[in-house]
């Protein structure tokens, strides 16, 4: 990307890495606006301080990271707006998302946000356990433990969710 304007290495990554970062954080909240939002601002930010962050290597976990933080802090704020949704009706008409995405992101919602964040950054994103430690400041042995424990809690969700259905086959 040398010779190119600011501008347009800035566009070439927006491009490149967008929709992809709207999937890990939505995977992370399970609320499609807030992680459309998050990564919004995440990606503003990243542009008030492009030059620094493309002179210091890959600017990607430090978006990430952002966007990240940005989403977890919103939570916060969810309360009031599910009591406004309780006031004033459900929001207009979403498109449907497929049962495997519904399925994974309920199994997400289940861990915690700690969990959640290495399983969606080590296995959605493919960040090896190193990189998944640096981005969320912990050693590469606490990431390996939330993994094992969030596949554990995981399989068993999923183990379920197969019997279930089975039950359903057999008996319906």
């Amino acid at each position: 990307m040398s010779g190119m304007s600011n501008e347009a290495t800035f566009d070439a990554f927006y491009a490149a890495t967008a929709k992809r970062l709207v999937a890990s954080v939505y995977a992370m909240t399970g609320d499609l606006a807030e992680a459309e939002d998050a990564v919004q601002e995440a990606y503003v930010r990243a542009w008030q301080r492009w030059d620094r962050l493309t002179r210091e290597g890959d600017p990607l976990p430090w978006v990430r990271t952002v966007a990240s933080r940005l989403a977890i802090s919103t939570w916060r704020r969810t309360r009031n707006r599910l009591r406004a949704q309780l006031r004033h009706g459900p929001a207009p008409h979403v498109p449907e998302l497929s049962e495997d995405r519904v399925a994974l992101v309920n199994a997400l919602r289940e861990l915690g946000p700690d969990q959640r964040r290495a399983v969606v950054l080590h296995h959605l994103l493919d960040l090896p356990v190193e990189q998944v430690a640096r981005e969320t400041g912990v050693s590469n042995g606490a990431v390996r433990t939330r993994l094992s424990r969030a596949r554990k809690q995981l399989g068993a969700r999923f183990a379920m969710l197969d019997r279930q259905d089975e039950g359903i086959i057999t008996h319906g």
